[in-house]
C-alpha cells in the first residue's frame, strides 16, 4: 500500500516564502509578478510557473486582488435554482458572463451562488437582465445591505506541520 505524503512536504523554501509574503499585500503595478520576482531572489517567470502549480496542487484556490465593490463600482450577490444534473452546464453559462466571480455550487434549492459586479447599477441590472435571459431561470438578487471585512490571510506554521 503506498501513502501520499502531506501536501506541505512537496513545498520548498520559495513556495513557502511566496505563500507567506503574498497573501496580502500583492503589488498593484503594471507587472505585480515581477515585483514579487524581484523581493524574492526569482524570476517573473518562476512565480507565475509557481502560482500555477501551487493552485494545480489545490493549495491555492484562487491568486487576484480583493477589494470593496461598493468602491469600485456595483456588486450584487445572486442565485439560481437549477437542476442538479445541469449545474455544470449552468455554471460555465454563468462563468461566461461579463462580471461573474466567485460562483460556487450549494446544497440548497438555489443550488449555484454567484457575485456579479458591474461599473454602475444600470449596468448590473441589464448584465443580471441578460444573463437571466440566456438562462432562462430566475436569478435571485440578494443585494448587500452591510458589509463585512473578512480578512482570509493567515500564517503557516510550517513547522508544526512538519512535526505533525
Amino acid at each position: 500500500m503506498h501513502c501520499q505524503a502531506p501536501i506541505h512536504q512537496a513545498l520548498d523554501a520559495l513556495d513557502r516564502r511566496l505563500i507567506d509574503s503574498y497573501q496580502r499585500g500583492l503589488p498593484v503595478c503594471t507587472r505585480p509578478f515581477h515585483t514579487v520576482a524581484e523581493r524574492l531572489g526569482t524570476s517573473e517567470a518562476e512565480v507565475i510557473e509557481r502560482l500555477e502549480r501551487l493552485q494545480e496542487m489545490g493549495v491555492l484556490s484562487r491568486v487576484g486582488p480583493v477589494f470593496d465593490h461598493a468602491r469600485a463600482g456595483a456588486s450584487l450577490l445572486a442565485a439560481v435554482a437549477v437542476p442538479e444534473a445541469e449545474r455544470d452546464a449552468f455554471a460555465e453559462l454563468i462563468n461566461a458572463a461579463p462580471g461573474v466571480n466567485h460562483n460556487y455550487a450549494r446544497e440548497h434549492a438555489y443550488n449555484l451562488w454567484f457575485v456579479m459586479t458591474a461599473p454602475d447599477e444600470a449596468e448590473l441590472e441589464a448584465r443580471l437582465d441578460a444573463l437571466e435571459a440566456r438562462l432562462g431561470v430566475p436569478i435571485l438578487r440578494l443585494p448587500m445591505l452591510e458589509g463585512y471585512h473578512i480578512d482570509l490571510s493567515f500564517p503557516i506554521p510550517w513547522a508544526e506541520l512538519e512535526r505533525a
